[in-house]
Formats: C-alpha cells, sequence, structure tokens
C-alpha cells in the first residue's frame, strides 16, 4: 500500500516539474501531453484494486508524522474512497486531454495552468484517501487554495478575481467551522481518526457538544457542495477556463462535500437533527438550483446552478438514506438503503454527464466565441457531434431513458416516496412535502435540459451576432465528451456491474459493521412496473414540455422578484458593508505613529489583563515557598534599572544601544545565578548578535535631532502612565501566576532533554526538539518576509533603473 500514498505525492511533485517543462518545451509542445500521463496512470492504478475492494476488503497505510499526539499521515481505501478517486483521476485525465486542444500553448500560460491543476488534484486524493481528520482538513483547504487559483487563472478580468475571491471566502469559511468541529469531536473520542470515530457514535450521540459540532461540521460541507444558502459563489466560477470547471465544478470539488457528510453518516446518521439537516438542505438545494437554472441566459451558468441542483438532489438522498442507521438493516428499513445507494448511483452519473456538457459548452464557446444563448441557434447543421453530446448529457440529466439518469432520478423517486411514509421524525406531517418538491424541482431540470439542447441548436443560425462562423470541433475536443457521453448509455443498459463493483462497496462505507453484515440485496433495473415514481416521470415529461413550450409566456415572472433581496445582493453588500466598517476603523488607529500603535497595544493588555485580574479568585500572593532575595540579587536589579533608566536619557543612539545590550547581559547573569546556564549561553549569544546588528544598522541612520526651546527630555504624563500600567500588570500576572499553581511545573519534564533528545543544551532542545514544528514554521515565516523584503527592493531597483533611463 506504500503506492497509496505515492500517487497522492505525484501530482505534487509534478506541480514542481511542470514550470521547469514550460521553460525547455515552451512553443515546441503542450506540456498538457507530459501531465495527461500522471492522472490516466493513477487511474489504470486505482482500477486494479477493483476487484478486491468489490469482495469487502479494505486497505491502510500509516506514515507516522506526530505520533505522540496521534496526527499521523494515515491512509485508507474503501469502496467509498475508491470510487471518488477514480473520479478525480479518470475525468482528470479526460479534461487534460480536452484542455490540450482548448487552450493554446501560444497564448496561454500553461505551466500556471498544469501547476494549479496538479496541485488540485493531489489534495483531492489527499482528502479522500486520509483517515486523521487533522489530515484531512489540511487537504480540504488545500482544494480550497488550488481552486482559487484556478478560478482566477485569467486574472486580468475582473469577474475572474471576484469568482476566485468568492469561493475562497465562502469555503475557507467553512474550512475553518469544520476544523472546530473536528475539534471538538477529537476531544470527544480521544482519537483522530475516522474510523476510531464511527465507532463511537454512540457516546457522539450522548454528548454535549453533539448539536454543535455536527452543525460546524455541516457547515464546512454545505459550503464545499455549494448547498444553500452558501451556493453563491458556484455560478460566479464560472468565468474560470472550461477545463476547470468541467472538473472543479462536475466532479471533483463540489463533490468534496458530499464525500464529507457520505463519511460522516454513519457517525451521526440515525438522528433528526442529522436527517431533517442534511435532507432538508438538500431538497431546498435541489429546488433553489433548478429554478435559477432555467432563467440563465449564459450556458455555463445554466450548467452552474444546474449542478447547485443536483448537488442538493445527492445531498437529499444521503439524508433520507441515514434514516437506516435509525432502525438497523431489516426487511422493512431496507427500502431506506435504496436512497444511500441512489446518492452514490446519482454522484458517479453526475460526473459523466455533467463533465460531458461542460465540454460541449467549452466547444460552443470556443467555436463561435460566445455562450449567450440569445444569440446561439442553429448549429445543428454545423456542429452535428456537438449537438448528439449535448443530447445525450442533456436527456441523463433530465432523468429521461435510455441513459443513466433515469435510473438514479427514478430511485430518488423512490427514495423521497418512501421518506415521506417514515414514521419517525415527524415526518408523517412535513414529509409529503419531499416528494412534492422533489417532482416540481424535476420539472424545473427538464425545463433548463430542454433549453439547452433545443436553444441552442434548433431554432434560426444567427451568424450576425456570434464572433466567428459556427464549425465543429476538432477531434480532440470531441473524444473526452464523447467518453463520458458512451458512459452515460452504458451505464443504463450495464447499471448492476457498475453497482456489483463500485456502487454497493461504497454503500457499505456508508453504513456501521452491524448493517454492513448482512448481505444487501439490491439490483437497479430501468422498469419496476406501473408505479408512482413512472407516473411522476411521465409528469414531470408532459408539463415540462408544456412549459418548455410557453416558455417566453412566464419566463417573464422571473423579473418580479426584486434583485434587491438576492443572496448575491446581500453578499455583496454585506462585503462592502464590512471593508467599509474596517476601513473606517482603520483610518482610526493607523496614523504611521510608532508610538500611537504602542499606545493601543500596551492600553489593550492593561485593560484586558487587568481586568482579567479583578475577577474573583483571579490573583493570589503566595511567598511561603519563595527563596530569599540575596544581596547580589538586589545589585543585579538595581544595576538592570540603571541600564534602562541610560536608554530613556541617552543622547545618542550608540549610548542607548550599549545600555541595551549591557541590560540583557545583566539578565543572563541572573540566569547564571538561578542555575540556568544554558538559557544564560543562550541570551549571551542572542544578546551579543542583537547588539553587533543595531549598532550596524543604526551606524547608518541620521543622529537625534537636537531640542532647541526646550532643555532635557519633555514629559508625557501618558508615556509615564501606560509603562508603569503595564509594568504593574505583568508583574502582579507573574507573582499570582507562581502562587497559585494549578499544575505541575514542566520544567521537570525538560530537565530530561538529553535522554529524551540527546541535547546537553536545553534551550536549544526545548527549540529544535520539542518545539520543532513551532520553530520551523516561524523559519518558514522570516524566510517568507526576506523574500518580500528581496522583492521589494528589486522592484525598487528597477524602477530607478528604468526611470534613469526614461531621462
Amino acid at each position: 500500500m506504500v503506492w497509496l500514498s505515492i500517487i497522492i505525492l505525484v501530482p505534487f511533485i509534478a506541480a514542481i516539474i511542470v514550470p521547469f517543462l514550460h521553460k525547455v518545451f515552451n512553443q515546441k509542445i503542450h506540456i498538457g501531453w507530459f501531465v495527461l500521463f500522471i492522472p490516466f496512470l493513477i487511474f489504470i492504478y486505482l482500477l486494479t484494486y477493483i476487484p478486491s475492494i468489490s469482495a469487502g476488503k479494505t486497505f491502510t497505510y500509516l506514515v507516522q508524522w506526530i505520533p505522540t499526539y496521534d496526527i499521523n499521515f494515515e491512509l485508507y481505501m474503501d469502496g467509498l474512497s475508491l470510487v471518488f478517486g477514480l473520479l478525480i483521476t479518470g475525468i482528470g485525465s479526460l479534461v487534460i486531454f480536452y484542455s490540450i486542444f482548448y487552450l493554446s500553448k501560444e497564448r496561454e500560460a500553461l505551466h500556471n495552468f498544469y501547476v494549479y491543476l496538479m496541485m488540485f488534484m493531489g489534495a483531492m486524493l489527499g482528502l479522500v484517501f486520509s483517515d486523521n481528520i487533522l489530515v484531512i482538513y489540511v487537504f480540504w483547504e488545500l482544494t480550497s487554495i488550488s481552486s482559487f487559483l484556478l478560478i482566477a487563472y485569467w486574472y486580468q478580468r475582473q469577474r475572474s478575481r471576484y469568482g476566485a475571491q468568492k469561493s475562497m471566502l465562502i469555503t475557507i469559511f467553512g474550512g475553518l467551522s469544520m476544523l472546530a468541529g473536528f475539534i471538538m469531536l477529537s476531544i470527544i473520542t480521544d482519537t483522530y481518526s475516522m474510523r476510531e470515530i464511527a465507532t463511537q457514535m454512540d457516546l457522539i450521540h450522548g454528548h454535549e457538544l453533539f448539536f454543535p459540532l455536527m452543525i460546524l461540521i455541516l457547515i464546512g460541507a454545505f459550503t464545499k457542495s455549494a448547498q444553500f444558502p452558501f451556493s453563491i459563489w458556484l455560478p460566479d466560477a464560472m468565468e474560470a477556463p472550461t477545463p476547470i470547471s468541467a472538473y472543479l465544478h462536475s466532479a471533483t470539488m463540489v463533490k468534496a462535500g458530499i464525500y464529507l457528510v457520505a463519511r460522516f453518516t454513519p457517525v451521526f446518521g440515525g438522528t433528526a437533527e442529522w436527517f431533517w439537516l442534511v435532507s432538508g438542505i438538500g431538497i431546498l438545494t435541489l429546488l433553489y438550483g433548478s429554478i435559477n437554472a432555467v432563467r440563465q441566459t449564459d450556458l455555463k451558468a445554466l450548467l452552474a446552478y444546474s449542478t447547485i441542483s443536483q448537488l442538493g438532489l445527492i445531498m437529499s438522498l444521503l439524508g433520507i438514506g441515514s434514516a437506516i442507521l435509525y432502525f438497523g438493516y431489516n426487511d422493512e428499513s431496507s427500502v431506506y438503503a435504496i436512497a444511500s445507494l441512489a446518492a452514490v448511483f446519482h454522484l458517479v452519473n453526475h460526473s459523466t454527464f455533467k463533465g460531458s456538457l461542460f465540454m460541449v459548452v467549452g466547444i460552443i464557446d470556443h467555436e463561435t466565441g460566445t455562450r449567450d444563448i440569445r444569440k446561439l441557434g442553429g448549429l445543428l447543421s454545423f456542429m452535428p457531434i456537438s449537438f448528439t453530446l449535448a443530447v445525450i448529457g442533456s436527456f441523463a440529466m433530465a432523468g429521461l431513458p435510455p441513459f443513466n439518469g433515469f435510473l438514479s432520478k427514478e430511485m430518488f423517486f423512490t427514495a423521497v416516496v418512501n421518506a415521506s411514509q417514515l414514521e419517525i421524525f415527524n415526518m408523517e406531517t412535513i414529509g409529503v412535502l419531499f416528494p412534492v418538491i422533489a417532482w416540481i424541482a424535476s420539472v424545473f431540470t427538464f425545463v433548463y435540459s430542454m433549453i439547452l439542447v433545443f436553444k441552442t441548436f434548433g431554432g434560426k443560425y444567427k451568424p450576425k451576432m456570434l464572433e466567428k462562423p459556427a464549425h465543429e470541433a476538432p477531434l480532440g475536443m470531441l473524444i473526452p465528451p464523447a467518453i463520458l457521453a458512451s458512459l452515460v448509455v452504458i451505464f443504463f443498459f450495464f447499471p448492476n456491474v457498475l453497482a456489483n463493483y463500485l456502487l454497493k462497496p461504497a454503500l457499505a462505507s456508508l453504513l456501521p459493521e452491524e448493517v454492513t453484515a448482512v448481505d444487501i440485496e439490491m439490483k437497479i433495473s430501468a422498469w419496476h412496473g406501473w408505479n408512482t415514481e413512472l407516473f411522476m416521470t411521465i409528469g414531470v415529461v408532459v408539463i415540462g414540455s408544456i412549459l418548455y413550450i410557453l416558455l417566453k409566456k412566464w419566463i417573464g415572472l422571473y423579473s418580479v422578484y426584486p434583485q434587491s433581496f438576492t443572496l448575491n445582493r446581500l453578499y455583496d453588500s454585506g462585503l462592502a458593508k464590512m471593508e467599509s466598517g474596517a476601513k473606517t476603523i482603520t483610518d482610526q488607529y493607523m496614523t504611521g505613529s510608532l508610538r500611537a500603535y504602542m499606545i493601543y497595544i500596551f492600553s489593550l493588555l492593561i485593560f484586558v489583563w487587568g481586568g482579567a485580574l479583578l475577577l474573583p479568585g483571579a490573583f493570589s500572593i503566595d511567598v511561603s515557598n519563595d527563596a530569599p532575595v540575596s544581596f547580589y540579587e538586589v545589585g543585579i536589579m538595581g544595576s538592570m534599572l540603571a541600564a534602562a533608566l541610560t536608554v530613556l536619557f541617552a543622547k545618542s543612539r550608540l549610548t542607548a544601544i550599549i545600555a541595551v545590550g549591557a541590560l540583557g547581559y545583566l539578565v543572563a547573569i541572573f540566569f547564571v545565578l538561578f542555575r540556568a546556564p544554558d538559557l544564560a549561553l543562550t541570551q549571551l549569544v542572542v544578546e551579543t548578535v542583537t547588539t553587533a546588528l543595531f549598532l550596524l544598522c543604526f551606524y547608518h541612520l541620521p543622529k537625534f535631532k537636537k531640542e532647541k526651546e526646550k532643555k532635557g527630555i519633555p514629559f508625557k504624563p501618558l508615556n509615564l502612565i501606560i509603562s508603569l500600567g503595564v509594568g504593574t500588570v505583568v508583574t502582579l500576572f507573574a507573582i499570582s501566576a507562581n502562587s497559585s499553581r494549578m499544575f505541575e511545573p514542566v520544567s521537570s519534564y525538560f530537565e530530561d532533554s538529553y535522554e529524551l533528545a540527546g541535547a546537553r543544551n536545553i534551550v536549544n532542545a526545548i527549540l529544535v526538539d520539542f518545539r520543532g514544528l513551532d520553530t520551523m514554521l516561524e523559519i518558514f515565516v522570516l524566510t517568507i518576509v526576506g523574500l518580500g523584503v528581496y522583492t521589494l527592493i528589486k522592484l525598487r531597483l528597477a524602477r530607478r533603473e528604468k526611470d534613469e533611463g526614461a531621462e
């Protein structure tokens, strides 16, 4: 299983190599040909696990990272993670192949594109194969960062920058919320392992933090998978190039939230809170996305809202399917397992037909110069192959036979009908709305699917409205959507091959062990007789056709709703007010005066810390165990006071620097008296280096300005008050902390530094070993600062040379 860790690292390694390939092969060969092999080979490798996974096996691999805190890079492959891994690499291969013909190697910064794409692919693979929830969070945020870069690929466009910022703000907010939930979960279960957490379901359900941590985790999932009301970022993300949209917003990034909910179903499922939140938000998102898709005039915007709608459908199925955890698996409750199976099935189906549709829309845009439905029409004669692919994808999205979307849509109807008959969670009353909302949303889904096909390819050809004459795409751009469209048809005729080898093992990941121990017999078929679901489908087709034919007569209803009350307007106005408020506050204290900044910082310290000391029991003094103060210590304290006063009254920087250095050396003498030679040695080294650096820097600064009118240093009462306040508060805190020890001092642990870390200098051991990660991050921050300073200097020099050349 070591290869499982390698396939996650390979895309990141490729991201490092791509710029060098671009430099060598730029203008000679499209570097996408080199990148294509990475997801393709990973896809082939993952296919070899299908027989084992379908037989019920799972695979794990552990790389120790921070074993003391149980934070390890532990990988876990089961049916669910394998399905996602195949989607990430399989569709990733097709997207890269498509991008080779879509993106010009002469006009585009391809090295940036493939670096970001490889980063995203590696992050998604790490997310779905990780077992440690903190490692999952790291990869989760990496997907947000890399998707931000991908959406902003055409950063010259204002809409691209806006869409990237919007997606990042919303998804990062969700990620931080999810992290808080993960921390609560680890506190309750005392583990970071997803598998171990799932075994403590009863403990989690009975804990007082159950509901808040569940909400926090769901916020993370809902933001990433564009669930209502967080769905507003997805349409704006369509400003990215079509290959990015086809990859991120049909098969991978938006499915990360679906994966998280599926993975946590065995943890939170079986409760009313989980059932209602997941299924309720999902069904609401389904309706919201389908209604808004119909009004769109941009093809990618239409697909964006349709993606929101389909993600809501999958989410609602996961919520409904979680009811089986309430009953346990038996003949009576098996009907609810259909919902979970349908969720995984539609997850795969949606990736195939929506990926194909995104590529077809990209072809239309690439070959006509527009995606505006009002300018399109009559393309059937010029683009017959694209039309065929659009029909397959759109009809599958509408849930029509003989395409895979029909099968999973029928299973969805079965799930909502069954849910309306539940006798738990108050479903016997409000549950009747589930099939009603599902049917209405399906009608709108049918309408926008017809709009996509017939408004684009039917009607009258409008050459004057197009930027270039319409023509069929080159073969290279047609192959990837054709492969996906062929899968749409194949999955319809052979659904149980997919179900037996991939869907049922993935379903087993959604259910606890006592449920998966029972052999779940479910077969997917296109015909179940004249049942309620079939009549619902017939109604969708009939009413949907009527609404499409009469579209011009009722489409104006959308303009009745005031645009000032939309979620986008709420987001924009909220962000503008936050920026305005932040600027107002910042202008109040960002005066450019270092003295003013120090006053703000120290004043806050005095009020917060000093206020905390006034709380009952916050302050105590106990000197019974303190050592007596010796004559030498009093002398050193007096010398330190003299050095500090010298800094205040010094008339030159040299004198002030020497006094500061003397103060540091006197502190080192204190460490010697207190039998801390390691600390004293470190203090002496640091003090010597900093004093030398101060002298070097201040040597080049101008001398102090002399006061002409006033003699001596002007007295400033505010400075005195703040200085005395800070000194008093810090002293009182130190005394109180020393007098009321709640725990054993940690110093006894660090005294064994030689045995624990092999270091004779305890300070070095703390910095390098015990706090090694902290120190490494500090060095990393300093490195970034150094690079920033270097960049600014280079830019300044370049500008100066440019100005001199102009003169």
